[in-house]
Formats: structure tokens, sequence, C-alpha cells
């Protein structure tokens, strides 16, 4: 993001109350974060993205009801911030691309890990909550 709005020529905007967008996107993905964190560490279970087969127990309250995954909201919103701040219009693109990795490479391995662990369950809470918001 840095490197596009660094050297891509166009592209560049402001605009009144873009920092108070920012901080905003900050502290809700900052919010967001901690939130779902401490809810994964008070059912006991795994916060490790790379081994979701060692989940002991499905979080479907709190964040967990809004999003299916929270944490990688906030990170969405932590590189949205990143893009006001550098103010190139062009790094939404690249947030989208990042959304576009994780569902393919990352949340779809999940849920086929989560889906296999707690079966029926997973598919009722996947129904009810969509994967980002």
């Amino acid at each position: 993001m840095y490197l596009l709005a660094e050297f891509l020529p166009v592209g560049y905007f402001d605009f009144f109350g873009r920092l108070y967008l920012m901080g905003i996107l900050l502290v809700l993905a900052l919010a967001i974060a901690i939130t779902a964190l401490i809810q994964f560490l008070r059912a006991r279970t795994t916060v490790d993205p790379l081994h979701p087969d060692k989940a002991s127990s499905l979080v479907t309250r709190g964040v967990y009801s809004i999003s299916r995954n929270p944490q990688y909201l906030a990170l969405l919103m932590v590189l949205l911030a990143w893009g006001l701040w550098l103010g190139n219009a062009f790094n939404v693109l690249l947030a989208a691309g990042f959304v576009s990795l994780m569902n393919r490479f990352q949340i779809s391995r999940e849920e086929a890990s989560l889906q296999e662990k707690f079966g029926n369950e997973y598919r009722q809470y996947c129904i009810k909550v969509r994967r980002w918001f």
C-alpha cells in the first residue's frame, strides 16, 4: 500500500474528516480484535488460525454473532485505515485483494475444518452469520 501510494502518480485524495474516519476504523478494529480474542480465551479454544482443527468449542456469541471472522474483519479495517492515512484511492483495490486472498486461502480451509469438527451446529451458524459482516 505504501509503495502504491508513493509511486503511483494518480489516485491521491483528501477530504474533511479523513483522519477522523481513520481513527474510528482503528478504534473499532482494536475493539473487535480484543473482544474476539477474549471470547476465544474464555471458551478455552485455540486462537491459532493455522490449526483450526484444534478448536475445542464453537464460539458464536458476542462479536461472533455479527461476523464469523471478526479478527480478519479487524485486519481489513486496519488496512482501510492505513489506506486513508496514505490517501491513495487505489489502495482500496489492495484491501479487496486481501479479502479475496483470505477467503480463498485461509477462511475456506478454516471453514472446512470447523464443518468437519462441529457438523450441523457449524452449518446452522453459517446460515445465521455472514462470513465478514
